[in-house]
């Protein structure tokens, strides 16, 4: 049976604390990547900490979001770290997709489309006149239009992605409850699944109190 697969979120700068998630996620029931963002990476033992992790599956979340050149520099200065996916606004335009997809080599270009924290007010406060739904599509069609590997949605999203995009779905904004934090727009890791996501993207959900009691809570929960 295909093991369900999960990026686990280190939200953290703190060495010691990073070493327990991944010493304490580690089981033979789920797949288990780390997704390392922008608090990590920009902090300052965090590039030295990648640059010495073996065998595992790294997500560099950079969102990077500039002109085509920018982005595509900034994919060849972390390619020292052998990371596997990496993220990239798909508003950042065509160009800059394709201009960075070029450059990516082994590693899975991500697009990210609305962010989960973001709803229909918000996207209207930013001067955008498409719900999220329709922003969402036309987006991945245009990450269909740059070959990118991989699509970053909200798992309410994934079947009109499903319907454009043929490739790999990441879906963050996953809660076991109706607990969203800073989060909108939420699923549950069965209904994500169900949905048609590929991997799941969860943070605090496993990383915060007991995080093998946590990895467990989420193995029953896909169980039943």
């Amino acid at each position: 049976m295909k093991k369900n697969k999960i990026f686990v979120a280190c939200d953290s700068n703190n060495i010691s604390k990073i070493k327990e998630i991944i010493k304490k996620t580690q089981n033979s029931k789920i797949k288990v990547g780390y997704k390392f963002g922008l608090e990590f990476l920009n902090s300052k033992n965090g590039r030295f900490f990648l640059s010495r992790l073996k065998n595992k599956i790294i997500f560099a979340d950079l969102k990077l979001h500039d002109i085509p050149n920018t982005c595509a520099s900034a994919v060849k200065a972390i390619k020292d770290l052998r990371v596997n996916y990496l993220t990239i606004h798909i508003s950042s335009g065509l160009q800059a997709l394709r201009t960075t997809k070029k450059v990516s080599g082994k590693i899975k270009l991500i697009g990210v489309t609305v962010l989960t924290s973001l709803d229909n007010r918000s996207l209207r406060e930013i001067g955008f006149n498409k719900d999220v739904k329709k922003l969402v599509a036309h987006q991945a069609r245009l990450a269909n239009k740059a070959r990118l590997d991989a699509i970053v949605c909200s798992a309410q999203e994934i079947k009109i992605v499903k319907k454009i995009f043929k490739k790999e779905i990441i879906t963050p904004g996953i809660r076991f409850n109706s607990s969203s934090n800073d989060q909108r727009r939420i699923l549950s890791p069965k209904q994500a699944y169900k949905n048609g996501s590929d991997w799941l993207v969860m943070g605090r959900p496993i990383t915060k109190g007991n995080i093998k009691k946590n990895i467990q809570k989420l193995i029953d929960h896909l169980r039943k």
